[in-house]
C-alpha cells in the first residue's frame, strides 16, 4: 500500500525542518526525505561550523592589533583543539535534527527522492505520494572541469581538517574563497589566492572590495588575479598549480571556491516538466515550480535574491502560508549579506554599483572612521562605511562596511533603512556610547 500525505518536504535543511515543522503543527501529515546529513549544509559543514573556527581566528586579530598596547600576549592558533571544539558542535547536528523531526511526528525517510509522477515519490525501494511536495535540497560546490579536478578539494573539506597544511592555494574570487583565505591564514598557513578575473567580491563595492583585499595581502595571503587554474598534479611534496601564460606554482593543498550548484539535477523533474538549471528550481511569485503543486525553496529556488539561512527560513515559511490557503506574492524584505574574512564585509539594500548607475537619483557618502574612538581604541585601520542617498527622499537606502565590527554596523543600518528613519530622527535616537551603534548618528 502506498502511503499517502498531504506534503512531502525533500531536503532536512534549515528551510525544510522549517517547512515540516510549521506545517505539522497545522495538523497536516507530513513526511520529509533526506539523503545526507539531518539539518543541512548550514549547521553541518557551512556557515555554523565556519562561524566556529572564525571566532578563534577573530579574537586572535584583535589580539594582534593590541599587542603592545596594553595586552602582553603572542596568541596562535591550536587547529587540533579549534577542530575538536568545531566537531563537539558539528556531531550532534544531524540526528539531533532527525530525533526532532521524529519526536513531532512527522514521518522521515533516509535516501535518494525521484519523482514517478507529480505526486508520486520514490526513495529507494518505497513510494509514497504527496499532495502537495516542497524542494528544499540545497547546494553542493561546483567542481570546475579542469585537468587534475580530482585533486581539488572543497570547503567541505577545509571545514573537517585534521590538521593546517603549511600552504594552500585556493581557486576563487567569492565569499567562500575570502572566508577560507582569512581562516587558513590567520592559523599559519601560506596562503595564495587565485581569481579568474580583476574584479574580486564583485557583488560587493570596489572600493571596500579592494581594501579588503589590500588587508589580507598585508597580513600574508598572497592574491594574484586575472589568472585561471588550467591543470592540478599530484606529486611527492602535494600538488602543482598550472595556468594561463606559464603559471606553474607548488602547494600542499587545492581549494576550489568557484560557486555552488542547486541539488536538483537528479530529481527526475525533466521527466515531470519542471524547468530547473544550476540556480534551481524556476519559481513564480509564489514559489511554484511549472507544476503548482511543486514549490522550491531556499537555495533549492532559482529566486531573485542571495542565498542564506535567513532567506531559507522566510521561504519556508511562505510556501507554508501558501499551502495553507494564503496566495498573496512573495515579497522580500531587506536582505544583508557578509563576508566573514578579517576584517568583515557587509552590505544591505541598495547597492553602491546600483547608486553609480543612477547618479541622478542616488548619492554615495564614502566615510573613514579609523579615527573614532570605536575603532582608534583596537587599532583598526582603514574602516570604511559607504552610504547610499535617496537624493529625492533625503533617506539612507543602502550600506556597506568594512570593518572588524561590520556585521553589527550593517544589523542596526538595515533595521534603520527599513523604518526610513531621517537622519533628524536618528540624531535624536540615543544609545550606549561609544559603541558600534552610536557610531550611526555620525554617519547621517
Amino acid at each position: 500500500m502506498v502511503e499517502k500525505y498531504d506534503t512531502v518536504v525533500i531536503g532536512a535543511g534549515p528551510a525544510g525542518t522549517a517547512a515540516a515543522s510549521s506545517l505539522k503543527a497545522q495538523g497536516e501529515k507530513v513526511a520529509i526525505v533526506e539523503e545526507d546529513l539531518w539539518g543541512g549544509t548550514c549547521p553541518n559543514r557551512g556557515c555554523d561550523p565556519k562561524k566556529i573556527l572564525y571566532a578563534a581566528v577573530e579574537a586572535k586579530a584583535q589580539a594582534d592589533l593590541l599587542a603592545g598596547q596594553g595586552l602582553n600576549t603572542q596568541s596562535s592558533i591550536e587547529w587540533s583543539d579549534l577542530m575538536a571544539n568545531k566537531r563537539a558542535y558539528t556531531k550532534q547536528i544531524s540526528p539531533g535534527t532527525h530525533k526532532s523531526m521524529t519526536s513531532s511526528g512527522i514521518e522521515t525517510f533516509t535516501g535518494h527522492a525521484q519523482f514517478v509522477d507529480p505526486h508520486t515519490l520514490e526513495i529507494g525501494q518505497q513510494t509514497i505520494e504527496a499532495q502537495n511536495v516542497i524542494i528544499a535540497t540545497g547546494l553542493r560546490p561546483r567542481i570546475p572541469e579542469i585537468k587534475g579536478k580530482e585533486f581539488l578539494q572543497t570547503s567541505t573539506d577545509f571545514l573537517d581538517l585534521d590538521e593546517m597544511p603549511a600552504s594552500i592555494t585556493i581557486q576563487g574570487g567569492g565569499y567562500v574563497a575570502f572566508e577560507l583565505a582569512g581562516i587558513a591564514s590567520s592559523a599559519g598557513a601560506k596562503v595564495t589566492l587565485i581569481h579568474h578575473n580583476d574584479r574580486p567580491l564583485k557583488a560587493f563595492p570596489e572600493k571596500l572590495a579592494q581594501t579588503l583585499c589590500d588587508q589580507l595581502s598585508e597580513n600574508g595571503v598572497e592574491i594574484i588575479l586575472n589568472q585561471e587554474i588550467t591543470e592540478v598534479q599530484k606529486n611527492s611534496s602535494g600538488y602543482r598549480v598550472m595556468g594561463n601564460d606559464g603559471f606553474d606554482r607548488e602547494t600542499e593543498r587545492v581549494f576550489t571556491a568557484v560557486g555552488r550548484i542547486a541539488n536538483v539535477d537528479q530529481l527526475g523533474l525533466d521527466q515531470i516538466n519542471v524547468e530547473h538549471s544550476s540556480k534551481g528550481v524556476k519559481v513564480n511569485e509564489h514559489l511554484q515550480s511549472d507544476v503548482s503543486h511543486i514549490y522550491a525553496i531556499g537555495d533549492s529556488a532559482a529566486s531573485p535574491v542571495p542565498k542564506l539561512t535567513p532567506v531559507a527560513g522566510f521561504e519556508a515559511n511562505y510556501v507554508v502560508e501558501q499551502i495553507l490557503g494564503d496566495h498573496t506574492e512573495i515579497k522580500y524584505p531587506l536582505v544583508p549579506t557578509i563576508i566573514f574574512s578579517l576584517p568583515k564585509l557587509s552590505q544591505v539594500g541598495v547597492s553602491v554599483q546600483q547608486a553609480q548607475e543612477d547618479a541622478d537619483r542616488y548619492h554615495v557618502s564614502t566615510v573613514n572612521m579609523e579615527e573614532w574612538i570605536t575603532y582608534k581604541r583596537q587599532h583598526e585601520e582603514q574602516v570604511l562605511v559607504q552610504l547610499v542617498i535617496d537624493q529625492k527622499q533625503d533617506k539612507v537606502v543602502g550600506a556597506a562596511c568594512l570593518s572588524m565590527e561590520a556585521d553589527e554596523m550593517i544589523n542596526y543600518l538595515r533595521l534603520l533603512i527599513k523604518h526610513e528613519y531621517s537622519a533628524k530622527e536618528v540624531g535624536q535616537t540615543l544609545f550606549n556610547y561609544p559603541t558600534t551603534a552610536s557610531d550611526i548618528q555620525y554617519l547621517y
